[in-house]
């Protein structure tokens, strides 16, 4: 997934300028986790990792995933979609183009279907 022009670039700068945002990104890059645990890592109130999450989402910089929990409770997680940001300046123009984890997985799935035959 590739997002690019001044309006979305504009906001992702916006929403990563957000210190609690950036500290949500970086933890629940290591893996999912829940809002809890967020809030402990981010030394955040549960409202505040919500709210921020939330905000992550709307940019597609975060994904919630359902997941049972040991006591067989289902809970959401988060995790970090973000892989990388590239900022260009050309023409007097600020540019922001993203990679999610998931568009590198359907490189490599079209790499490796590519290297069978298969299209």
């Amino acid at each position: 997934m590739q997002h690019e022009g001044q309006t979305n670039s504009a906001a992702i700068f916006q929403v990563l300028a957000d210190d609690y945002a950036r500290r949500i990104l970086v933890a629940a890059d290591q893996g999912p986790m829940t809002a809890k645990a967020l809030s402990e890592a981010c030394d955040a109130s549960l409202a505040t990792v919500y709210r921020r999450c939330s905000m992550l989402q709307e940019h597609d910089l975060l994904e919630e995933r359902t997941s049972v929990g040991p006591d067989g409770t289902h809970r959401s997680e988060f995790e970090t979609v973000l892989e990388e940001l590239h900022v260009n300046l050309s023409g007097g123009e600020l540019s922001l183009t993203m990679e999610t984890r998931d568009e590198l997985a359907d490189n490599f799935t079209a790499l490796w279907d590519g290297l069978r035959g298969d299209k």
